[in-house]
C-alpha cells in the first residue's frame, strides 16, 4: 500500500519541472497522504564551500507561520536569569547540575540556551553538544542576556540553520496541516534569511537549487528566480 501511494506521489510530480512556490507547496500539500500530519522539509543547495570560514553560512530564522512542533528547550542560567527562563516557559533549567545531567546522557532536549556567564559551563558540553548541532552560539541568538526572548522565539517558530559539507541547508518549515499561506510565509521567510546570511566569500550563483518535500512525499523543485523575485 505504501508503495502504491509512493509511486502515485512520484507519478504527480514532473521530475525535470521546476515550480513557482505556490504551486510547489500545493503539489507537496497534496502527496502528503499519510495517517500522521507530515513536515514540510526544505532543501538548498548554494554555492559555497563551508570548508571555508568565509564561505560558512548559519542563522536563525523565526517563522511567522511557526514549526508545528513542540520544542523543548534547555536554558543555562542562574538566579535572576533562571527566573526569567521558567516564566518564559523554558522545559529544563540549570547550571552545573544540568551540565553534569547531560554529562551522564541526559539529552531529553532540542535546544539549548545559554547566558554568557554561563558558556564557562557550557563549554564543557562542547563534545556532546557540539556533534547535534546544539552548542549554544552568539550567531544564532543562543547565548544571549535576553532569556525570555530566546526562549519566546524557540518556543514560537525559529529555527537555526547550518550549511553541510556538500553546501546544502535543510530545515523543517512546517506541518502539512498548514494552510497554504502559512507555508508560503514560512518558505519566503526561510529563503530571505538566507540572503540575508550570504557570506562575503561567496561567489556567482548563490542559490543553486531549492526543493520542498514532505516527510514520505518526493521532492519538488523550486524555480529559484521565482522564489528569489517574492
Amino acid at each position: 500500500m505504501a508503495g502504491k501511494r509512493m509511486q502515485a506521489a512520484r507519478n504527480a510530480v514532473d521530475r525535470k519541472a521546476v515550480y513557482s512556490v505556490t504551486d510547489a507547496i500545493s503539489l507537496v500539500k497534496s502527496n502528503a497522504k499519510t495517517k500522521f500530519d507530515e513536515t514540510i522539509d526544505i532543501a538548498v543547495n548554494l554555492g559555497v564551500d563551508p570548508k571555508y570560514a568565509d564561505q560558512m553560512v548559519r542563522g536563525v530564522c523565526n517563522l511567522p507561520s511557526g514549526t508545528g512542533r513542540t520544542v523543548r528547550v534547555a536554558v543555562f542560567a542562574r538566579d535572576a536569569k533562571a527566573e526569567e527562563a521558567r516564566e518564559a516557559g523554558a522545559d529544563i533549567i540549570g547550571a552545573e547540575d544540568l551540565m553534569e545531567k547531560i554529562q551522564g546522557g541526559f539529552m531529553e532536549f532540542d535546544r539549548v540556551i545559554a547566558s554568557p556567564d554561563m558558556m564557562a559551563v557550557v563549554g564543557r558540553l562542547g563534545k556532546i553538544l557540539g556533534p547535534r548541532g546544539m552548542m549554544p552560539n552568539p550567531k544564532v541568538g543562543t547565548v544571549t542576556p535576553n532569556i525570555a526572548q530566546a526562549v519566546s522565539d524557540s518556543k514560537g517558530g525559529a529555527v537555526e540553520f547550518r550549511v553541510e559539507k556538500a553546501g546544502i541547508v535543510h530545515a523543517g518549515l512546517g506541518k502539512a496541516s498548514f494552510t497554504q499561506d502559512a507555508l508560503e510565509a514560512n518558505v519566503k521567510a526561510f529563503v530571505d534569511a538566507l540572503k540575508k546570511a550570504r557570506p562575503s566569500g561567496a561567489k556567482g550563483t548563490y542559490f543553486k537549487r531549492i526543493t520542498l518535500s514532505s516527510t514520505m512525499g518526493p521532492s519538488v523543485a523550486i524555480d529559484t528566480n521565482l522564489a528569489l523575485a517574492e
